[in-house]
C-alpha cells in the first residue's frame, strides 16, 4: 500500500511540475484554463449556496431581523457574483450584464450591484487588438489607418472600440472583439449550465434555465460581427424615416467576423441628463423619440434591438442640422418576432393600455402565461394589478407603486421563474428591452409620461390595420405587409453571395 501511494505520489508531482514548466514555458495565461474558469465558478456558486442555506437557521422567519440579514446576505452573495464575473470577463459579464436588467425578477442587492457591469468591462492589450486586426484583415494597422488611438473610446464584454481615420479623411470605430471570447464562450456556456441545474437541484424554486437557453442561442449571434452589420443595416433601411435617428453607417470592405468598422458618432450616454442639460436637449423629447422608434420595431416590423442600455444608446446634437439626434449602437442582438406573436401581442397591450381584462387574460394565456396571467401583465408592465385593472394609461405611475412592485418582485420569485419558463423565447428578450427601456425612462424622470402609452397604442392599431389590409403590390410582385422581398433584407455582403452582384 505504501508503495503504491509512493508511486502515485511520484507521478503526481512529475505531473505537476511538468505542467507548471509547460504554462510557465508557453506564458499561458491561467485565466484562460477552463479548469481555472470552472473551478472559479463552481467555488463561487458553492460559497454562495453555502451561505443561503446556513445564514437563516437561528433567525425566526418573517421578523426584522431575518429581513435584515436577507438583505445582507444577498448584497455579499451579489458581491460575489460580481466578482465571479469581472475575473472570468467576456460571457460572464455579458450574463452579469443581462441579470443585471432584471429588476421584475432579482432583489434590489443583486440589480444594482450587477449593473456595474456595465462600466466595468475588460480590456485587451494594444498588442492582442493589432493581432486580431493582423489575422483577419491581413495587413498592418499602419497600412490601413491613417492614425489610430491605442486607447478604446470604449470597452464592452465581448469587444472594445478605438478610434481611427482612414487615409481618405474618414473618421471611423473599429469594433474588434476580445481575441479569447470566441474560443472560451461555449465553454463558459456549459460551465453555467452546470452550475445553474446543481442550484436547481438544491433550491428548487431557483429555474434560470431560461438564461442559460438564451445565452446558448444569442452568443453566436452576437460574436459574429458580419451579422452585426447587416443587422445595422436593415434597421437603419426599416427607420430611415425617423430624422432623429442616427445609425453608423459599416465600412465593409474592413469588418470581418470579428472587426466591425463604422462611421465615427459620438455622443453622451441616453441616460446622462447633466450632459443633455449642458448641450440643451430636451429629455422629455430624447423619451419620446425612443419610445417611437422602439414602439415601430417591436408592433410594426417585428425586428427589435435587444440590448438598449445606455452605452449603446447616445445622444448628441446632429453637427449639420443642430436637432436632437439618437445614435443607436451594438446591433448585435436582434430578436425576431413571428407574425402571429407579434399580433398577439399587439391585442394584449390594447388590452393592457384600456383594461380590458378579458382581453388581458385571453391574451396572456396565449403566450403561454397560463393561470399567472395577472403576474405576467404585472411583470410587462411594471405595473401593479391595482393599476392594471384601471388601464395602465389612465393611472398615473407613483414612486409607492415602484416601491410595491420591487418588494412583490421579492415574494413572487418562483412564480416569476416558472413564467419565465412557460413563455415563447422570444418573450425573455423582449422583456429584458422593455427593463432597459424603463430605466433610462426612470433615470431621466420621463416616465410619468403618457406618451410612451400613445406611441405604442398608435403602432398597435397601425399593426392591425396592416393585417386587415389585402396584400399590396410592390414592383408588380404581391407582397404582404409583413414581408418584403427577400433581396431587399440582405446585407451587401449576404446579397454578393446570393447573386454575385458587387459590393458596393
Amino acid at each position: 500500500m505504501a508503495g503504491r501511494l509512493l508511486k502515485v505520489s511520484t507521478l503526481a508531482t512529475a505531473v505537476f511540475a511538468s505542467s507548471r514548466f509547460y504554462l510557465c514555458n508557453r506564458q499561458v495565461d491561467l485565466n484562460d484554463l477552463s479548469i481555472i474558469r470552472f473551478g472559479r465558478a463552481a467555488a463561487t456558486t458553492a460559497v454562495i449556496t453555502y451561505d443561503y442555506l446556513t445564514a437563516f437557521k437561528d433567525v425566526e422567519y418573517g421578523t426584522d431581523e431575518y429581513w435584515a440579514l436577507k438583505s445582507k446576505v444577498h448584497l455579499r452573495s451579489a458581491e460575489r457574483l460580481r466578482d465571479l464575473c469581472c475575473a472570468n470577463r467576456g460571457t460572464f459579464i455579458k450574463v452579469g450584464q443581462h441579470l443585471g436588467a432584471l429588476d421584475y425578477l432579482l432583489p434590489e442587492e443583486y440589480t444594482s450591484t450587477l449593473k456595474v457591469l456595465h462600466s466595468q468591462a475588460p480590456q485587451s492589450s494594444i498588442e492582442e487588438i493589432k493581432q486580431v486586426i493582423r489575422e483577419d484583415l491581413g495587413k498592418e494597422i499602419s497600412d490601413l489607418f491613417l492614425s489610430f488611438e491605442e486607447n478604446p473610446h470604449g470597452a464592452a464584454s465581448l469587444a472594445q472600440v478605438h478610434k481611427a481615420v482612414l487615409y481618405d479623411g474618414r473618421i471611423v470605430a473599429i469594433k474588434v472583439q476580445h481575441p479569447k471570447v470566441q474560443r472560451q464562450s461555449s465553454k463558459d456556456i456549459l460551465v453555467m449550465e452546470v452550475l445553474v441545474r446543481a442550484v436547481h437541484w438544491l433550491f428548487p424554486d431557483f429555474a434560470f434555465m431560461w438564461l442559460v437557453e438564451e445565452a446558448k442561442k444569442n452568443m453566436p449571434l452576437e460574436l459574429d460581427f458580419l451579422n452585426e452589420g447587416c443587422n445595422a443595416e436593415r434597421v437603419a433601411t426599416m427607420l430611415a424615416h425617423f430624422p432623429f435617428l442616427k445609425i453608423p453607417m459599416i465600412h465593409w470592405d474592413l469588418s470581418t467576423k470579428r472587426i466591425l468598422t463604422m462611421e465615427f458618432a459620438d455622443g453622451g450616454q441616453v441616460n446622462d441628463s447633466d450632459y443633455m442639460k449642458k448641450h440643451g436637449i430636451n429629455v422629455n423629447e430624447i423619451s419620446e423619440n425612443l419610445g417611437k422608434m422602439y414602439s415601430e420595431m417591436i408592433f410594426i416590423h417585428g425586428f427589435v434591438h435587444c440590448d438598449p442600455h445606455p452605452g449603446n444608446v447616445l445622444v448628441r446634437k446632429c453637427p449639420q442640422s443642430k436637432k436632437s439626434e439618437i445614435i443607436l449602437l451594438d446591433h448585435g442582438l436582434y430578436q425576431i418576432l413571428e407574425p402571429g406573436f407579434r399580433l398577439d401581442y399587439c391585442r394584449l397591450w390594447q388590452a393592457l393600455i384600456k383594461g380590458n381584462m378579458s382581453s388581458v387574460e385571453r391574451y396572456s394565456r396565449r403566450m403561454g402565461a397560463g393561470d399567472l396571467y395577472p403576474l405576467f401583465a404585472c411583470v410587462l408592465t411594471t405595473r401593479s394589478w391595482a393599476a392594471v385593472n384601471a388601464g395602465i394609461s389612465s393611472v398615473p405611475i407613483t414612486h409607492s407603486e415602484d416601491i410595491e412592485i420591487r418588494n412583490n418582485a421579492s415574494l413572487y420569485i418562483p412564480q416569476i421563474s416558472d413564467l419565465l419558463n412557460r413563455v415563447p423565447r422570444q418573450m425573455l428578450l423582449l422583456l429584458k428591452t422593455n427593463d432597459l427601456l424603463r430605466g433610462i425612462e426612470t433615470t431621466l424622470q420621463t416616465r410619468a409620461s403618457s406618451s410612451s402609452f400613445i406611441n405604442i397604442a398608435r403602432c398597435c392599431i397601425r399593426a392591425m390595420a396592416r393585417t386587415t389590409s389585402s396584400a399590396k403590390s410592390r414592383d408588380g410582385i404581391l407582397w404582404s405587409p409583413n414581408q418584403t422581398p427577400s433581396a431587399l433584407r440582405l446585407c451587401p455582403l449576404q446579397i454578393h453571395k446570393t447573386h454575385g452582384w458587387a459590393i458596393p
